[in-house]
């Protein structure tokens, strides 16, 4: 950080003392990386069939992007050929109900995989959710997430990418390698963090702390 950031920085801290800091670009240009595993998101309606009607979700800790956690509260989900149980729910509730889920899991439940966004739930496919008072049956929600790269819209000017743009991200060590067709989510109110699933993260032997860099296509 240069003087005039470092003073830019202070300046702030003292007209808005209750502001949180931004998480800045780091100066070696680096971005870390988030590990999901299979999880679910629930809508108040399908959390109030689940487990009952008012039911509020129960904190366990927070995650790297701001206002989001991880509860308490699990559920099984259940295809055509199979069932797999402990999905994390995450929190808050949203409108509608969304289940990200790894590739290899299509072929144990007997569903397709459809390779999205999160929030891009056109044409994905149904599943049955079961929970602890109650079950649930949805036509569609069900995605193996995309990776991408959360950032906020000054990051993206710093790294010289903006939202929606598919880059690379490049992984050092002895099982590093390059991961192509990475989205940038440039969004208000974001924690800068790479997101990956287990199986990725898996294949190039890829640990909490790990970081990559982006590699313009």
């Amino acid at each position: 950080m240069d003087n005039y950031d470092e003073l830019l920085s202070v300046l702030l801290e003292r007209l808005n003392p209750g502001m949180p800091a931004t998480k800045k670009v780091p100066e070696d240009g680096l971005i870390p990386v988030g590990i999901s595993n299979r999880h679910i998101h629930l809508s108040q309606q399908a959390l109030d069939k689940l487990f009952g009607p008012g039911y509020q979700l129960t904190k366990l800790k927070d995650l790297s992007q701001p206002g989001q956690y991880a509860c308490k509260e699990t559920v099984m989900i259940c295809g055509p050929k199979g069932m797999i149980g402990n999905i994390r729910i995450l929190g808050p509730v949203r409108p509608e109900t969304q289940i990200e889920i790894l590739q290899s899991d299509t072929f144990k439940l007997g569903i397709p995989g459809a390779l999205r966004l999160s929030g891009d739930l056109q044409d994905t496919p149904g599943i049955t959710i079961v929970g602890p008072s109650g079950s649930l049956e949805i036509d569609k929600g069900v995605i193996v997430a995309q990776r991408h790269i959360h950032m906020l819209p000054e990051d993206a000017g710093r790294f010289g990418v903006q939202d929606g743009e598919v880059v690379s991200i490049a992984f050092s060590g002895k099982r590093g390698g390059v991961l192509n067709n990475v989205v940038i989510r440039a969004k208000a109110n974001s924690g800068l963090e790479c997101h990956i699933d287990t199986e990725e993260a898996n294949a190039l032997g890829v640990i909490p702390g790990t970081k990559i860099t982006i590699k313009k296509n």
